[in-house]
């Protein structure tokens, strides 16, 4: 099975798809990688889930990549006291005053409680606290470590268990949870591929991740405090790729700025040869509807257009009516945008110069050889997957074909722009290499005799890292290799 488009589509699982019929008819839909949010799953849901992809993997004979979403910390408002229509909220008008503190006592309208030391130690005056998902605004006047005084900059209600967010504060708390630690563990020991960070806010939090993963997973950093953009290219040095999780940075950021901080994530991201996911209310209307807004579909296509290497669903797929009808909408999308003739002129914008290494400078030759010479497909020999990753750094608009004999390789390239996956035990020798890359390209239909292909891989074979071939081979009758 293979796909007739280069980006690739990250499905959430919930109760509208968390079936294993479901599962199925989602990825024959055009789901490459299924996401797993622990805000909602325990560790059996994410047992059985697991098992369930990987049945649908093993039928289908295609590798598919699964990604556990940590919860992160949630910063929440304690229990306000009913009042007497018996519902637990407060009214504030513009410039009302109010005190939240740490006691363990309902709160009223002159002081709330707000559980959270952290948001003690590190807000400061003139630092903004963000309620119910931006809803409500206030300024800190004041703050001593045990009581912080702020004013209403909006008209609204401030209720029980709100989430706070705090834009302006560094606050001094890692990234992960009592619960998340646990639920890493557990991801990675059940063989998922990706684990997602929530809450980064520095390059210290990835570290954290990667250090208890010990490379048994790959961390994708989700971007959504103004502290993880400010420290943008260190966190995207040190993690395997990065989500613009959109929802959350346009609270914590002017919605105006959001557009333009996710393209130069992307930027970012491309540069660095890391895969990069653009999520949130990518197609939010088809929760509840069959088709799109137009506005959505452009901004699925901006996406596209921008050289992203996956655009996500979440809600749609996971808790809405049309999950099935989302992929597909979502598929047929980034096929009439790749199809487009000012796609490639569009993609090369973003392209810059390759690292001065040998295994960046034979990509980019694989590229600008497939193009010239107009050959039919790319195959990249790899073992840890690097080899793959910088072909596809390079945005060719010829198919990339990314051998491996590691399953967990496969799996983690399935988020990745442009690479079609294939198993297949490492080559005896250089003619090995080059018939199988023949046979293989002409199996998966993407080559047809008498066509040519370009092979790239490390030699001595299984190095990692060590990219420093190019071979052009005629496809003979039958895929075998031709003279």
């Amino acid at each position: 099975m293979r796909r007739n488009r280069k980006v690739k589509i990250l499905a959430t699982l919930g109760p509208s798809s968390d079936s294993p019929e479901m599962i199925e008819r989602l990825f024959k839909a055009g789901a490459d990688v299924f996401r797993i949010n622990m805000s909602h799953a325990s560790h059996e849901k994410m047992k059985e889930l697991h098992s369930a992809i990987r049945k649908v993997e093993a039928e289908n004979g295609r590798p598919i990549g699964i990604l556990v979403d940590l919860q992160g910390p949630k910063l929440r408002l304690g229990t306000i006291k009913k009042d007497a229509n018996k519902e637990d909220k407060i009214t504030l008008s513009i410039d009302d005053e109010i005190i939240f503190d740490m006691k363990d006592e309902e709160g009223n309208d002159k002081r709330i409680p707000l559980p959270h030391p952290e948001i003690f130690k590190g807000v400061e005056e003139g630092h903004r606290l963000l309620i119910d998902d931006g809803k409500m605004t206030l300024i800190v006047t004041k703050n001593t470590p045990e009581e912080i005084t702020a004013i209403a900059k909006t008209n609204g209600t401030l209720s029980s268990r709100k989430g706070v967010s705090l834009p302006d504060s560094l606050l001094p708390m890692g990234a992960m949870t009592e619960k998340d630690f646990a639920d890493l563990d557990y991801a990675v020991n059940q063989g998922v591929d990706w684990i997602a960070l929530s809450f980064v806010q520095r390059v210290e939090d990835v570290a954290q991740a990667r250090k208890l993963a010990r490379g048994r997973a790959s961390i994708l950093a989700k971007l959504e405090k103004p502290s993880a953009i400010k420290w943008l290219d260190d966190i995207i040095e040190v993690s395997d790729g990065v989500m613009v999780a959109r929802g959350d940075l346009g609270v914590e950021m002017p919605v105006e700025q959001v557009p333009g901080i996710q393209k130069r994530i992307t930027m970012a991201a491309r540069k660095a040869g890391k895969p990069v996911v653009i999520a949130t209310q990518m197609l939010e209307s088809m929760i509840t509807t069959p088709v799109p807004t137009r506005a959505e579909v452009s901004d699925v296509a901006s996406a596209v257009y921008d050289g992203a290497d996956a655009v996500m669903l979440s809600a749609e797929s996971a808790a809405g009516d049309y999950p099935i009808e989302a992929i597909e909408t979502m598929d047929r999308i980034a096929q009439e945008v790749e199809q487009d003739e000012l796609y490639s002129e569009a993609i090369n914008n973003y392209l810059t110069p390759p690292e001065p290494t040998g295994s960046d400078a034979i990509a980019a030759a694989a590229k600008t050889v497939s193009e010239t010479v107009n050959l039919s497909a790319i195959v990249c020999y790899t073992s840890s997957g690097s080899t793959g990753v910088r072909v596809a750094r390079e945005r060719p608009m010829q198919p990339i074909l990314a051998f491996t004999p590691i399953v967990a390789t496969a799996r983690r390239l399935a988020l990745t722009w442009g690479l079609h996956c294939v198993l297949t035990s490492d080559p005896e020798n250089l003619d090995d290499m080059v018939d199988k890359a023949c046979r293989i390209a002409f199996r998966e239909g993407f080559a047809r005799p008498g066509q040519r292909v370009i092979i790239t891989a490390g030699i001595p074979l299984g190095t990692p890292g060590a990219t420093n071939m190019l071979r052009i081979a005629f496809v003979g009758d039958n895929g075998t290799m031709g003279s």
